[in-house]
Order: C-alpha cells, then sequence, then structure tokens
C-alpha cells in the first residue's frame, strides 16, 4: 500500500496539506501512549487521574504523576517521523499529542487539540504559560496563590473551541491528510477525519481504514517516504 499512497501523492503538487497525529507518532521517541503507562503509576489508570474530580481531590498525587510524565518527555528526542513533518512547511500539522515533539522538531503550524504537558494554568484566573522546568514544590502554584493545573484536556472537559473549529476548518479544506499514528478512537478528535473529502493516507501499524489508503508501518518509517514524495 505505500507504493500506491506515493504514485498518488507524485501524480500532482499538493498545497493543502493537513498532518493529523496521535500518540503512535511519538512512539519510535519512546513515550508511552496515554493508556499504556507502567512503572511507578501501574497501580493507577490514566483515566482515574486525569480528571477535575482526581485533581480537586488529591492534586499533589496529580502532579506528582503528570511531572514523571514531563521527565520523561525531557528526555524524550523528536523521532524521524517529527522531523519529516516539520520539513513540510506548506503542511498544518493538527495534533492529540501534549508532548511538544512537534515543536521541538521545527513544525511551526500547530493546533494542539489536547493541550501542552509544559504549559499551566491557573484555577483562579484561568491565565496560562509555559513550564518546561521542574518544579520546586508540588503541587504548584500562581503567584496569585491559586493551584496551577496542567494546561491539558482532561477526562469530562470539552477540547478548546477555537483550536477544534480551526482543525475542522482545515480537515474541511485539505486537499491531502495525512493521519498518523491515531487510533481513531478518542473522540471528538477522532471525528475530524470524516470531515475530509480528498485524498486520506494513513500510517499505523494497526490501521482504522477510514482513509483513501492505509499503510500498515510505524510512523517512523513510512512518514519520511511519503514527505520525501510531497517534495
Amino acid at each position: 500500500m505505500l507504493d500506491e499512497a506515493l504514485r498518488e501523492i507524485r501524480r500532482r503538487k499538493w498545497e493543502r496539506i493537513v498532518v493529523f497525529t496521535g500518540a503512535g507518532v511519538s512512539a519510535d521517541s519512546g513515550i508511552p501512549t496515554f493508556r499504556g503507562v507502567g512503572g511507578l503509576w501501574r497501580n493507577f489508570r490514566a483515566e482515574d487521574l486525569a480528571t477535575p474530580d482526581a485533581f480537586a481531590r488529591d492534586p499533589a498525587l496529580v502532579w506528582e504523576w503528570y511531572e514523571w510524565r514531563r521527565e520523561l518527555v525531557r528526555s524524550a528526542q523528536p523521532n524521524a517521523a517529527h522531523r519529516a513533518i516539520a520539513s513540510l512547511d506548506r503542511a498544518l500539522v493538527v495534533t492529540q499529542n501534549v508532548d511538544s515533539l512537534h515543536a521541538r522538531a521545527g513544525s511551526r503550524k500547530i493546533i494542539e487539540l489536547h493541550g501542552n504537558l509544559f504549559r499551566v494554568r491557573c484555577t483562579r484566573e484561568g491565565t496560562t504559560h509555559d513550564a518546561t522546568a521542574p518544579f520546586a514544590e508540588l503541587p504548584p502554584r500562581c503567584e496569585c496563590g491559586a493551584l496551577l493545573r496542567p494546561d491539558v484536556v482532561w477526562f469530562g472537559e470539552m477540547l478548546p473551541r477555537e483550536a477544534l473549529e480551526t482543525a475542522s476548518q482545515a480537515m474541511s479544506s485539505a486537499e491531502l491528510l495525512l493521519v498518523i499514528g491515531t487510533s481513531g478512537v478518542v473522540y471528538p478528535a477522532a471525528g475530524l477525519v470524516s470531515l475530509h473529502r480528498g485524498l486520506s493516507i494513513e500510517i499505523n501499524p494497526q490501521p482504522s481504514n477510514a482513509c483513501t489508503l492505509a499503510i500498515a508501518a510505524t510512523a517512523a518509517e513510512a512518514t519520511p517516504k511519503i514527505v520525501e514524495a510531497l517534495q
């Protein structure tokens, strides 16, 4: 299926390109998927920690988990898929990931549907700011004295309206959609693919077959070849 995808890509020049990514694009960077965390947190389900109720009940515990995740990501590096995507200057990246690896690889046009691990939000004022370094104390607090929380979308919360609307419009108008490393089960983000009417190519070891063409491969294996054909 890779050869067929390459032939389709080479038959014309594609201008409006959207790259839609999920956890699988970061797997080759050594980052465990959201539902695959283990080690220190093997007795906790991510779904029991990434909720407003969990934060209200025990903000220190939630922040200990997030600091553990943040440290995993800090030590990781963008892989071949991230770097290839970053070389597509005309492409918009819409990602479900919160690891900021697309930005670290050099992508500039990014919509982060689920937020960012290295950004925090004041629970009182709603203001946000970047916070890449480890916190001296957990849970961290804003200068106003209120608790800070990770600026990510938790279970039971809505996606940012502006990000979702911008992503929806981009999906609808794109000539080419690359869907890379996403299971297609996390809604409403997964529903964005159905808005696209042009050529869509999925790269995933276990494709969902929601796209025109499906390539059964890892992101790092197939993405550089697809991007090379586009250039």
